[in-house]
């Protein structure tokens, strides 16, 4: 009896091979053939997968935000000690790949972001992806909104889009050496404290100096 092939799991085993060869040398580097060498299955099996090269791809990026997704929920998932302004802290950093265990991840992501510019399906992928975590990211920003009693006017939404474009920002900043994994958290954390605190309103003008200087 023929043997059965899984093929989720050969699917999953291509797109980790994807993803090495991205990291290695970006997607433009990413072949069928150096796919199937690297995945150690034959051109055949890849192409009963995936009908194209954008497929495969499609499937790959798919692959790699849920990794990283899995991380973001386990962070969002709050102990009744949490408050909401933690969380989110956490899975910001999340997110933002900084540490040394998720640089490799930082560089396939950034890789797959520079792709979707030209490629719709990956785009779409991603919209949707960004879509999921601006839902989360702006329920909790508006129950440390309300925890921390702000009389100031305040958009979650607005500012689940900024955190958001900020960690993207941030990982792109790391990668190139502008920033240190150590600043870049050093910004979140500069970011995330604004949130919850008043802004600073300018004093009031001195009416004689004003007069004065007339």
């Amino acid at each position: 009896m023929p043997r059965q092939v899984d093929h989720v799991s050969r699917r999953r085993l291509i797109a980790e091979a994807v993803c090495h060869l991205a990291d290695e040398r970006g997607l433009e580097g990413v072949t069928l053939r150096d796919v199937a060498a690297r995945a150690q299955v034959s051109m055949g099996a890849v192409q009963r997968c995936f009908r194209t090269k954008e497929e495969m791809l499609v499937f790959a990026l798919g692959h790699i935000s849920d990794r990283v997704g899995e991380r973001v929920r386990a962070r969002l998932v709050r102990s009744p000690a949490q408050s909401a302004a933690t969380a989110l802290g956490h899975a910001a950093a999340e997110i933002s790949l900084l540490r040394d265990e998720h640089r490799a991840e930082a560089r396939v992501w950034l890789a797959f972001v520079a792709q979707a510019a030209v490629s719709p399906a990956l785009a779409q992928t991603l919209k949707a992806n960004y879509a999921t975590l601006h839902e989360a990211f702006t329920q909790l920003i508006e129950e440390a909104g309300e925890d921390a009693d702000r009389s100031a006017p305040f958009d979650p939404r607005l500012e689940a889009h900024t955190l958001l474009a900020l960690a993207d920002g941030l990982t792109t900043h790391v990668l190139v050496g502008h920033l240190t994994p150590q600043e870049a958290h050093d910004v979140l954390h500069a970011h995330l404290s604004g949130l919850w605190e008043e802004p600073v309103r300018p004093p009031r003008a001195d009416p004689d100096l004003t007069r004065q200087h007339s």
